[in-house]
């Protein structure tokens, strides 16, 4: 049995439209008609490959089995001008943030000829071509649709090619060859925030406690084994939060989690950096080499993470009673131009404070998008006129 809970958010595949059906030939057979005109039929459209972002799947995890999805192929044409069903369309659907980068084409065409009509006599050649991964779409909102391997051209039926001087043509041209291609899918999730740290910072409860999410949450490192996401609303404001699983060092070069992670930071608007006050008071952790730890990791992995919004936390503070130690954290995290926010998840404390500056920062990221989108789109007005 599927585990429905499982997330998967990386799959390849194989895709292969349907080919076109072939046009026929055929002429009119009737009483007293000797030499009837030709009347074949042409063939159908074979199918499309289509993939659909859809907020309703939220992993990849049944395209992960599935090797190959095909598009059904065009009927051939008949008789009395009677033209060939088309291939249904093959619908992939994918969660809202998915990648589509093509691994491999496989080329279908017909080897050159002399003859006047394509298809006619011809050989069907097929070659397969291996590439660097390709980004073929982005599919960013729900309900986008793209479509990654388009179906065959129908072929012409023989009643297509009578003229005035060629009153018999006993020829028919094939149906255009399907479209093949392997595909990687790269989940990225859709989210306006992201909660990072070192695993057990305390991103887990505090998701808990601001949404409707009920990720796994204990008192050891790597609880969250997948990103979870929440929506955060209060009065009429609304974000998506993710809890991105645990970095640590390497996490950019794959150690621990590693980047199978870290790429669902890439879409976040704003991060709420969290630092783990319990383990500075048990574990003696130093918290300022923890947030340079998890900051070069970001760093390592796209450089432009750094320049994100970023909240910071330190969480569990309704475990800290030692005074000259928080006072000693502060005025070292000061000196960096840091200015943190004390929480507890736990005990609900610091949450409200924390989300109103989450929603401000959330929605002046979202201006500035907006604004950015709108200059853009200006510009290419004026380079159209």
């Amino acid at each position: 049995m599927k585990n429905a809970n499982l997330f998967v958010d990386e799959a390849e595949i194989e895709v292969h439209s349907g080919a076109g059906g072939n046009g026929i030939v055929a002429f009119r057979r009737e009483k007293f008609v000797s030499n009837g005109g030709p009347n074949g039929g042409d063939g159908g459209r074979g199918g499309d490959i289509v993939v659909v972002a859809t907020t309703n799947v939220g992993t990849l995890l049944d395209l992960k089995t599935a090797n190959k999805i095909k598009a059904d192929s065009g009927e051939n044409g008949g008789g009395s001008d009677r033209k060939g069903a088309s291939g249904s369309h093959k619908e992939i659907a994918v969660p809202v943030g998915t990648l589509i980068y093509a691994v491999s084409r496989t080329r279908r065409h017909y080897v050159d000829s002399e003859e006047e009509f394509e298809g006619i006599n011809k050989e069907l050649i097929e070659e397969t071509i291996e590439s660097e991964p390709e980004l073929i779409a982005d599919l960013t909102e729900h309900g986008q649709r793209v479509v990654i391997a388009q179906g065959g051209r129908g072929g012409l039926g023989n009643a297509r090619f009578k003229t005035s001087t060629r009153q018999a043509p006993d020829f028919a041209t094939p149906g255009k060859p399907a479209e093949s291609l392997r595909i990687r899918l790269s989940l990225k999730l859709m989210a306006d925030v992201g909660l990072i740290g070192f695993p057990n910072a305390g991103k887990s409860t505090l998701l808990t406690r601001i949404s409707a999410a009920r990720p796994r949450v204990a008192n050891y490192p790597f609880t969250t084994l997948v990103p979870k996401l929440g929506v955060v609303e209060r009065d009429e404001r609304r974000c998506v939060v993710a809890d991105i699983p645990g970095l640590i060092e390497g996490a950019s070069e794959g150690a621990g989690l590693g980047h199978q992670f870290l790429r669902h930071v890439e879409r976040t608007r704003v991060l709420i950096h969290l630092l783990d006050l319990e383990a500075m008071i048990v574990e003696g952790r130093d918290l300022l080499a923890d947030y340079d730890a998890i900051r070069t990791e970001l760093g390592r992995y796209r450089p432009e993470l750094l320049e994100r919004r970023e909240i910071l936390v330190l969480s569990k503070g309704d475990l800290i009673h030692d005074e000259a130690l928080l006072s000693d954290l502060k005025e070292r995290l000061a000196a960096r131009g840091l200015s943190p926010r004390i929480i507890s998840a736990a005990a609900t404390q610091g949450l409200d404070a924390l989300l109103l500056e989450m929603f401000d920062a959330v929605e002046t990221e979202r201006r500035a998008v907006e604004q950015e989108e709108s200059e853009a789109k200006a510009r290419k007005e004026e380079r159209k006129q």
